[in-house]
């Protein structure tokens, strides 16, 4: 089960690939709990005004690595913050999550508090907290998505924790299960992308479309708002306000990211106007029905004319011609 799913739902964070590096970095916070988690000032990943969005750490297999966690309380009462790493995820559609701790079995089980897991910060104090990340020694090498988690009285704050181990890298992806489906503005290009290397990708998708009555417009090339996570499966709608009116169209995805990963997916429908599909289909089931007619008459009367195969054939009476001739 996600742990992420609304921030009035559940008290949690849930990030997008969009939102991390589209918007300006701020403090996270979830229903103004009255402190804010953000990563402690650094070097790594500083954006122009100073914070850091995120956690970045890399390093080999069997290392320990190091970074801080800030909590700010802004109220006038103490607060105790519980702190803990879990494994991060892409859900169905894409957006970025973090699983429970129980089920947090990959990198999220390599960061660790130590003694500073609960943490009381006095009113209006900001509380730097040491963490270490122990990549174990049989980690493959690549992405290892995760986050740190902090939670206080049911409201929960996610930082993101870019985590890689050194080693051969692979950027590949499949596309799967192309269809369209909706008529008209409302038509959509469904697919599902499939990571299969491993690092995060961010995955650029063009759709070609060749009609069979002419032109037909496609969608250029754009960047999804999303991180693709190493061996995460997304289903995704794509929007195509072109769509003809009447033609049969073959559609072609083609989807890149950087560091080589390309891969592309067909498919063809058919597309007909709404007032004219169902006379248009009676009139074929009834030209159907009209021809399998036709054919079972001459059948029918072949058989009646014709003999059964190796029936010996009657022969035709002789008449004798008698009397004279006229």
């Amino acid at each position: 089960m996600p742990v992420l799913h609304s921030l009035k739902r559940a008290g949690v964070l849930l990030l997008t690939a969009a939102a991390l590096y589209a918007t300006p970095a701020h403090p996270a916070a979830a229903d103004e709990p009255g402190w804010t988690a953000e990563p402690a000032a650094g070097t790594a990943a500083v954006r122009p005004g100073g914070g850091r969005p995120y956690f970045y750490l890399s390093g080999t297999a069997g290392t320990v690595l190091e970074d801080r966690l800030a909590i700010t309380n802004t109220t006038d009462g103490e607060r105790t913050v519980t702190l803990r790493g879990a494994d991060a995820y892409n859900t169905a559609d894409g957006a970025f999550a973090v699983r429970p701790a129980r089920e947090s079995t990959g990198a999220g089980s390599w960061i660790s508090f130590g003694a500073a897991a609960t943490v009381k910060v006095p009113p209006h104090t900001r509380a730097v907290v040491p963490f270490t990340v122990t990549v174990p020694p049989a980690s493959p090498p690549g992405d290892h998505p995760a986050a740190v988690v902090a939670t206080e009285e049911g409201h929960e704050v996610g930082v993101r924790v870019h985590l890689r181990v050194g080693g051969p890298t692979l950027a590949a992806l499949t596309v799967e299960d192309v269809s369209v489906r909706g008529r008209g503005a409302a038509t959509v290009v469904a697919y599902t992308l499939v990571n299969r290397g491993n690092v995060a990708l961010a995955p650029e998708l063009s759709i070609r479309a060749e009609g069979r009555f002419g032109d037909v417009p496609g969608r250029g090339a754009r960047t999804l708002p999303l991180e693709l996570l190493p061996g995460q499966r997304v289903e995704l709608t794509e929007p195509w306000p072109g769509a003809p009116v009447l033609d049969r169209v073959r559609l072609t995805l083609t989807v890149t990211a950087p560091g080589g990963a390309r891969a592309t997916a067909a498919t063809s429908a058919w597309f007909l106007p709404w007032r004219l599909a169902g006379p248009l289909g009676g009139a074929l089931l009834a030209l159907g029905a009209t021809t399998l007619s036709a054919l079972y008459l001459v059948r029918s009367r072949r058989a009646r004319r014709d003999p059964p195969a190796g029936a010996t054939p009657v022969p035709e009476p002789e008449y004798e011609l008698t009397g004279a001739a006229r």
